[in-house]
């Protein structure tokens, strides 16, 4: 997926990795409202006097800041909440920024939802694990308690899922027309996996870049090493404080490796349902089939953050695309071809039934035109596609629909800042500062050793300088404070249980 949300900007803390713990620096973080890190308002005892910490730690590396997990729920919250203090206090005030400007509701609403539609909902594992990011970054002196926590987690499904279904809800049942704003599910990233004859060594291939907005990618950049209690072993990118990956790229040690991009224009909630960011967490953690993920992620589907998405076994070879609307959920199957995704629903009965009316014949859009221009490079490299290929799909810069190389919109390699035309199905308005904020990729052999390589900023290698940006498109001055520079790093290889200098 993708996310289209801005991300307010704080300092941050650099922090050195060791054997037993990384310990954050609370006087070098600017004190905020609400969430931010205090000196005054009084640090832990040492870390390493904390069981919990001992197996957990973080360091920096390639422009990603990855972070090994290791316990129970509650000591995997912690650790989480404790070594990204910093970066969940910075990433929470700019998405409840986001939210309650967009939605036109107060933060006390997202604190409610948490609490009444999405708390009693999800498991107890993971009620524990997010109360272990609370005290966590409570043991670091952040001004953030359970609820809060929780919306974070809810940043992608309460906004443009629940609430347009509320407002809709009221509507029918007002008097006359409200003046809620118009929402929409977000689309956003490019993807493909593919296996059999269309891949170098027969075995799967799968690749993902992060399309959202600039300041929100300029922080999606956590690589999460994760070793549970139960389940398997987890290696994810993901957001700061949020217990997914939400952009949704990941493998586990039984072999399968997921990814997803967004139904464009989906419309559908199920109060009585299980939050996504749970769903798609667990699936992740326990599934060791095709089969085990997509039973796992359907079971209590509520309808947010509805996704096409891209699953892979490493030990059969086989891939599967779930089409995961709420009451249309289709798969298909193979373990000789391919798929690819891009935002465009693929399924004609879901698209009469659970969108807006996304149009397949609109080869201007840019679903449709990533489309067309994703199944031209997987056809184009049959037989010899792998990681390598895989980098130069999530840097391509081709706009099928004009017949020419250039950034924008339609390029798979998004930049919404170069198009004067925007992308009117998000509610993205001419020259967005968003896109295509960061790539990673994977085949079987590497997630045989639980390893993928990721780029941050965008895939082709450009940077985005904000500056320059706001002087000529003045319109955004409103995000002045909080946009900066977006440089992009080299690609550079993960692996579970990799420690800081490798």
């Amino acid at each position: 997926m993708g996310d289209r949300r801005f991300c307010f900007v704080g300092a941050r803390a650099m922090v050195v990795a060791c054997a037993v713990v990384a310990v954050l620096s609370v006087a070098s973080m600017d004190a905020v409202t609400r969430g931010g890190v205090s000196a005054a308002s009084g640090a832990a005892s040492d870390a390493s006097l904390d069981r919990r910490l001992q197996k957990a730690y973080r360091f920096q590396k390639g422009g990603w800041t990855y972070v090994h997990l290791e316990g129970s729920p509650s000591e995997i919250g912690f650790q989480h909440g404790y070594l990204l203090a910093a970066e969940i206090a910075d990433g929470f005030e700019a998405i409840k920024l986001v939210d309650t400007h967009q939605t036109q509701r107060d933060w006390e609403f997202f604190r409610r939802t948490a609490r009444e539609m999405l708390w009693p909902h999800i498991d107890a594992e993971y009620q524990q694990e997010l109360q272990g990011i609370a005290d966590g970054v409570k043991a670091r002196g952040v001004n953030l308690d359970l609820y809060d926590i929780v919306a974070l987690n809810g940043f992608e499904e309460v906004p443009d899922y629940y609430v347009p279904w509320l407002d809709k809800k009221a509507q029918k049942t007002a008097s006359q027309k409200t003046n809620a704003p118009k929402l929409a599910a977000p689309g956003n990233c490019s993807a493909f996996i593919a296996t059999g004859k269309y891949t170098k060594d027969h075995q799967i291939v799968i690749a993902h870049s992060n399309w959202t907005s600039y300041l929100a990618g300029e922080r999606w950049v956590v690589i999460f090493d994760i070793v549970p209690q139960n389940g398997q072993r987890v290696l994810m990118d993901g957001f700061p404080g949020v217990i997914t990956s939400d952009d949704d790229f990941g493998l586990n040690s039984a072999g399968i490796m997921i990814t997803e991009t967004t139904i464009t224009q989906f419309e559908g909630w199920d109060p009585n349902g299980k939050p996504e960011f749970m769903r798609s967490r667990k699936a992740l953690q326990y599934a060791k089939s095709i089969d085990d993920y997509v039973r796992i992620i359907k079971e209590g589907n509520n309808g947010g953050y509805a996704n096409d998405w891209l699953i892979g076994d490493r030990k059969t070879g086989e891939i599967g695309y779930l089409e995961l609307g709420l009451n249309n959920t289709p798969l298909w199957r193979t373990k000789d071809g391919y798929f690819v995704s891009s935002n465009f629903p693929r399924d004609p009965k879901l698209i009469r039934e659970e969108t807006s009316g996304f149009n397949v014949n609109d080869a201007s859009s840019s679903m449709n035109a990533r489309h067309a221009r994703a199944d031209e490079m997987v056809e184009q490299a049959k037989g010899t596609i792998d990681v390598e290929m895989a980098e130069a799909f999530l840097a391509d810069h081709v706009d099928s629909f004009e017949k020419k190389k250039q950034a924008n919109e339609r390029s798979l390699c998004g930049h919404g800042d170069a198009s004067p035309r925007g992308v009117k199905e998000w509610g993205w308005e001419g020259y967005t500062p968003g896109g295509a904020v960061q790539g990673k990729a994977t085949d079987s052999k590497m997630a045989e050793n639980m390893s993928f390589v990721a780029r941050a900023g965008h895939p082709c290698g450009e940077d985005f300088g904000a500056a320059d940006f706001l002087e000529r498109h003045p319109e955004y001055l409103w995000q002045k404070p909080l946009l900066r520079d977006m440089k992009a790093g080299p690609w550079t290889k993960f692996q579970a249980g990799q420690k800081g200098g490798e």
